[in-house]
């Protein structure tokens, strides 16, 4: 939990990275969560989405998020609510009775797809109390 933020800052470098090739965002940013044990490691993804594929450089690299029924809550609010907002749509899925694309295994809870889009740009809109937040989590079939 503690990389986190260490992730979320790399959203500029791969936002000018794209820039760099000539690649425009088609979307607002994301961290994508592959596997969560929160007691030991995340395995987390910053990305932006884009039109058609890009060639692979270091460490940036095309993937293509998954279709599927997603369950979405939109925080508005500065990252410190994300555990609460995180919690409110886990706990508001388990009391419908849905199920989440995710397995456990021995490295923590693997997602299928499970997203923070981040549609606020906070060089236009630095308070952060009006920040919003998209959370995206695929839904088992």
């Amino acid at each position: 939990m503690d990389t986190v933020a260490t992730v979320a800052h790399r959203i500029p470098e791969v936002i000018g990275r794209l820039a760099a090739l000539g690649v425009e965002p088609a979307g607002p940013p994301f961290l994508k969560y592959n596997v969560i044990d929160m007691a030991r490691q995340l395995e987390i993804e910053a990305g932006v989405p884009v039109a058609g594929a890009v060639v692979a450089d270091g460490d940036l690299f095309s993937g293509v998020l998954p279709a599927g029924r997603f369950a979405t809550y939109t925080h508005v609010g500065g990252p410190d609510g994300l555990i609460g907002a995180n919690a409110l749509l886990l706990d508001w899925a388990a009391a419908a009775g849905l199920r989440w694309d995710m397995a456990p295994s021995q490295d923590g809870d693997r997602w299928g797809c499970r997203t923070e889009n981040y549609l606020t740009d906070p060089r236009v809109q630095p308070d952060t109390s009006k920040w919003e937040t998209e959370l995206a989590f695929r839904l088992a079939d």
